[in-house]
């Protein structure tokens, strides 16, 4: 299948989708990708798309250009703002964007091409998991600006990297590169520019042969456990029972008592 736009039209966004691989790239390199609230809106969009539309199988976000991913946000769009304004543009942003990216039920991974430091640290975090090209950089520098994190990063670099690392990075506003991102769990796969994207379809291609009603459900179970949640291993048991009356366990089961490949379907 050849790569082909998707219908909706964006100001600040790339789309394509290919082989069931949606990818959603960032499009302002000359502000570093940088995430204002057009960007932000825009892609909330696009993820509903990921939500709505049955041909998306899975997803990329990333960045244009080959020095950032996303290197924060548009701090101009902060001056003005009050407590109750800040505290909605936060919960504006967590709602319509970052927690619809993580409880997304199609995997959405990554691919970090560059600086990804605050809102755009966030971004990534928010995602399934994370690659990274070698010359990547992360970091939450919030406190230099009198912030912090606002769009789920204290939860979630905690989540991801444990307690101390976190509290150091978030309290130091240092950056950390690709390779020590990767020793601390951030990041899976460190690539040169060149082969990232190709990783990414790489791994969403292989994801993209399993069962998709499963991967939805691992989704979730996962996040429920990166959250503590007391009531994981219950919500675990359901969904593992909801798995044994779709088509799809009754056509692994079969495939593999066959001994061939299964052909799954989503249902």
């Amino acid at each position: 299948m050849d790569a082909v736009s998707t219908q909706t039209m964006y100001s600040t966004l790339l789309t394509s989708l290919e082989n069931g691989i949606y990818v959603i790239t960032i499009n302002r390199p000359e502000k570093m990708n940088a995430l204002n609230k057009d960007v932000i809106q825009e892609l909330g969009d696009a993820i509903g798309e990921v939500y709505n539309n049955p041909n998306i199988k899975t997803v990329i976000i990333t960045g244009a250009g080959e020095k950032a991913f996303v290197a924060g946000a548009d701090i101009s769009e902060f001056v003005s703002l009050g407590k109750s304004e800040g505290s909605m543009l936060a919960r504006k942003g967590q709602e319509h964007l970052f927690d619809r990216i993580e409880n997304a039920p199609k995997p959405i991974i990554a691919a970090v091409n560059g600086f990804s430091l605050g809102g755009g640290c966030e971004l990534a975090m928010s995602c399934h998991f994370r690659i990274a090209s070698a010359n990547a950089k992360f970091g939450q520098p919030e406190v230099n600006l009198g912030l912090i994190p606002g769009y789920g990063g204290t939860q979630r670099l905690t989540q991801l990297i444990g307690k101390g690392k976190a509290m150091e990075m978030m309290m130091t506003a240092d950056m950390i590169g690709a390779e020590e991102a990767k020793s601390l769990g951030l990041v899976n796969y460190v690539t040169t520019q060149e082969e990232l994207l190709h990783k990414a379809k790489e791994i969403l291609a292989k994801i993209q042969t399993k069962a998709p009603l499963a991967v939805a459900n691992v989704i979730a179970c996962v996040n429920d456990a990166a959250k503590c949640d007391p009531e994981g291993f219950e919500k675990e048991i359901e969904r593992f029972g909801d798995c044994f009356i779709t088509e799809d366990m009754k056509e692994g089961t079969n495939a593999f008592l066959e001994k061939r490949k299964p052909v799954f379907k989503g249902k």
